[in-house]
């Protein structure tokens, strides 16, 4: 496969993808051996973009960052991805892993129509079906497997016997009020639990909200547990870049690795793993300690500043006190401290990766409250907590369930997410037999806990445990491969979805289209979710009917067809409109039809667009005048919580405190493992994109070249690295940019799904490594606490 990329026409937001020829990639059972068998069709690559073409606005479904786009469709097939000029947030830029979603429109290994498991979980083998098929098997089950009414009526319909999680996306709200509204139950485990939960969740209950840095007007930053130059390339990444090195932003980086985000800064330390906490204990010490803080700031907005200063002074957190710990000089830490407080718009970045270590709520508790002591929140040049537009919220009628019981992984976390709960803890509990009352169905919707949560091994007990799993999604996964009945879902650019209203320094409104209809026999999410549910309504209320005396009750007294009707008990009457009538009616009652007709042309829409927007230069536009921009929203409202006395409670600090434990130690012949992901991956979704992955091939160790020698180690060669809980191999990359003690892999590499031809057996699995330990605030997944050792193979 040969790309060509025009860099001049990459700098302008657009690159220019020609593919010629493609893979020999088999069929393989999966797809039924129809067409697009070698990757990007040969006909797309004849297109010239000159004759008669349609340009469908999409937003990106590559990652998190949700880029908008036009597709250009000529003939039925969509033939380029362009960015759009008019999304504030994606600023007509569209970036390598943007322009790679035609490969997974067209990726021969996509899931074509739905699977029935045929052989044991884990081999791969499955029966083609009908949709009835698929959701018949759901219900009722089959030889290999037990149905949904089954375990339902075995458990008397405790409908929490039902656990699900759900990858990131815009119609994951839908699956979301199907398992949780609809069929009742509370188990749900987010992807945020093995994600940036402590982050989100220590801003939010510090200063109101995670926040946007402001890059482009900072004039000091100080980042750590983020590597933009390497993990995500979006507009506030080339704001942050276009200005380090003597540009007017001075940067200071913390990180073990000596990054490409290291490398374009203006200092660079090489933290120890787990102990930032100990660098912003000691920053806020010479600050208070030297009355460095905004005063006025602090005595409007720091709730329980006076208890915080205390605790720091008196604690000793001096600079001289952290370098040891933390392995960056007293003098670096105190030079830090006064250069931060004299800038006029420093910003402590908030951090966008996962949880490093059990301390990580505090440490980010800590960044906020420093941030806070600068004064600089809620400003030009700081952290922004912006506007949003709003759109009427859809009330969805959710059955009572009598018999649900309370979720159970909540218990020993300080903060209860009731929502989103602990991957960790909720795996754990139930394959140690802790769990108060059956857990034995699974349904996950594009989400791959065998690549993503700590310690496969036990994830694949977990999922061979259940008496039910289902999935819904693009491509067999690894966690596909455990499943009993496989859904295939539409891509992003063959589906609309639900509008989203993304706030910020500059609000916008944005809607899906799609541009093409779904190929094969996929079905869009809103319509799986609809129909499932008809085929799931009435064979489960008359399990309710069965248990629940409360309904009997209701049925004696209004009828059972009122009460099935009017109670919520029809599943499927929150997908009775389209997503199309459901968004431009929420839409229009906000904004009125005349914005209606922009968003559906543009994909975008806010107040005023008509006028604001204008082209500044070739690839520059203004969406906002500088005026009108949401800098400031927040005035007396604003408050930084210094103590957070309901943590004590729950037997927690309620001020980000250090504890011996938190020290970074590493056996003698271990090392330290560290992970973290590129620009152009997401995870472990996208290593099976052959546009990609001519990009990032694989995932290479990192270690340290003296040490490598030592161990006759060289570049390329094959080497295991071995933890507690389980063991990869993947090629060696000896490099100077890593500590003795420390090694490092991508994350998102080392499928074990046969049925994806360029993922499988392609590097190592870091899941399969790393221990499940959780942090106790939240109990999120702590991804640098596991030391392993290395052998050449």
């Amino acid at each position: 496969m040969k790309t060509e990329v025009s860099r001049r026409r990459f700098l302008q937001g657009s690159v220019a993808l020609s593919v010629a020829g493609g893979s020999a990639l088999g069929t393989g059972l999966l797809l039924g051996g129809q067409e697009h068998t070698g990757g990007l069709p040969d006909s797309l690559t004849t297109k010239t973009g000159q004759g008669d073409a349609e340009n469908i606005p999409f937003l990106c479904g590559m990652c998190v960052n949700k880029c908008a786009g036009f597709a250009r469709v000529e003939e039925g097939k969509i033939t380029k991805l362009n960015p759009n000029p008019y999304f504030p947030k994606s600023r007509n830029m569209l970036c390598p892993r943007g322009n790679a979603g035609l490969q997974t429109l067209y990726d021969p290994d996509r899931l074509k129509h739905p699977l029935i498991r045929t052989g044991e979980r884990g081999d791969g083998q499955y029966r083609q079906a009908s949709w009835e098929e698929a959701y018949e098997a759901i219900l009722h089950g089959t030889d290999k497997f037990k149905g949904l009414l089954q375990i339902l009526d075995e458990e008397k319909d405790n409908r929490s016997t039902i656990g699900y999680c759900n990858g990131e996306g815009l119609s994951k709200e839908g699956f979301e009020e199907l398992m949780s509204a609809k069929i009742g139950t509370p188990n749900y485990v987010d992807e945020i639990s093995i994600c940036l939960e402590t982050t989100i969740g220590a801003y939010s209950t510090t200063i109101g909200t995670y926040g946007e840095a402001d890059l482009n007007h900072a004039d000091y930053l100080i980042i750590a547990g983020a590597n933009r130059a390497e993990a995500i390339i979006t507009p506030d990444t080339m704001d942050m870049f276009k200005r380090t090195k003597g540009r007017g932003l001075k940067t200071i980086v913390l990180d073990p690795r000596f990054t490409n985000t290291a490398a374009k800064a203006d200092k660079w330390f090489a933290v120890h793993p787990g102990t930032d906490l100990a660098f912003v204990l000691a920053l806020t010490y010479v600050v208070l300690d030297e009355k460095l803080y905004d005063s006025q700031f602090a005595a409007k907005h720091l709730v329980g500043f006076e208890s915080y200063r205390q605790h720091i002074l008196s604690h000793k957190y001096t600079p001289e006190w952290a370098a040891k710990l933390c392995n960056i000089s007293a003098k670096n830490i105190r030079q830090t401290a006064r250069e931060f407080m004299a800038a006029e718009h420093p910003i402590y970045y908030q951090g966008r990766r996962s949880v490093f270590s059990k301390n990580d709520y505090q440490l980010r508790r800590a960044m906020a409250i420093f941030q806070g002591l600068s004064g600089n929140l809620d400003k030009r040049g700081g952290i922004i907590y912006g506007q949003k537009l709003k759109l009427p919220k859809e009330d969805i009628n959710g059955p009572m369930y009598a018999q649900a019981q309370e979720r159970f992984d909540i218990q020993g976390v300080a903060i209860a997410a009731q929502k989103t709960g602990s991957w960790v803890i909720f795996r754990n509990m139930i394959l140690e037999g802790k769990n108060p009352y059956p857990v034995r169905a699974m349904f996950l919707r594009k989400h791959n806990p065998m690549s993503s949560v700590p310690n496969t091994t036990k994830t694949e007990a977990f999922m061979r445990k259940m008496d039910l799993n289902v999935m819904i999604d693009i491509l067999p996964s690894d966690t596909a491969m455990f499943c009993d009945v496989i859904l295939p879902e539409a891509t992003y650019l063959e589906r609309r979805s639900p509008i989203a209203s993304y706030g910020g320094l500059e609000p916008a409104i944005v809607q899906r289209r799609a541009a093409i209809k779904p190929l094969y026999e996929t079905k869009t999410p809103e319509t799986i979710y609809k129909e499932l549910a008809e085929h799931l309504a009435k064979p489960l209320f008359e399990i309710s009917k069965k248990y629940d005396e409360d309904l009997q009750s209701e049925i004696k007294d209004r009828g059972e067809a009122n009460v099935y009707k009017e109670d919520g008990y029809d599943l499927s009457d929150a997908w009775e409109k389209s997503v199309e009538e459901s968004n431009r009616e929420r839409f229009t009652h906000a904004f009125g039809e005349a914005a209606w007709a922009v968003l559906e042309e543009k994909g975008v829409y806010y107040p005023h667009m008509e006028t604001y927007h204008q082209q500044l230069s070739v690839n520059e536009f203004q969406y906002y005048p500088e005026n009108k921009k949401h800098y400031s929203t927040q005035g007396d409202k604003l408050k930084v919580i210094c103590d957070f006395k309901n943590l004590a409670k729950k037997g927690q600090d309620t001020m980000p405190t250090w504890h011996d434990e938190y020290a970074f130690e590493v056996p003698e012949g271990s090392f330290r493992l560290i992970t973290g992901r590129h620009a152009q991956m997401t995870q472990s979704g996208t290593t099976n994109n052959a546009i990609l992955r001519e990009r990032i091939p694989t995932n290479y160790l990192w270690i340290n070249k003296r040490i490598a020698a030592q161990k006759g180690i060289a570049f390329g060669d094959r080497v295991e690295v071995t933890s507690r809980v389980g063991s990869i191999q993947l090629k060696a990359y000896p490099t100077e940019e890593i500590a003795p003690n420390q090694i490092f892999l991508l994350h998102g590499f080392g499928g074990s799904s046969a049925h994806m031809s360029l993922a499988y057996g392609n590097g190592g699995n870091d899941a399969r490594i790393i221990e499940d330990t959780f942090e106790p605030v939240y109990g999120a997944a702590t991804m640098h606490e596991t030391n392993v050792k290395i052998r050449r193979v």
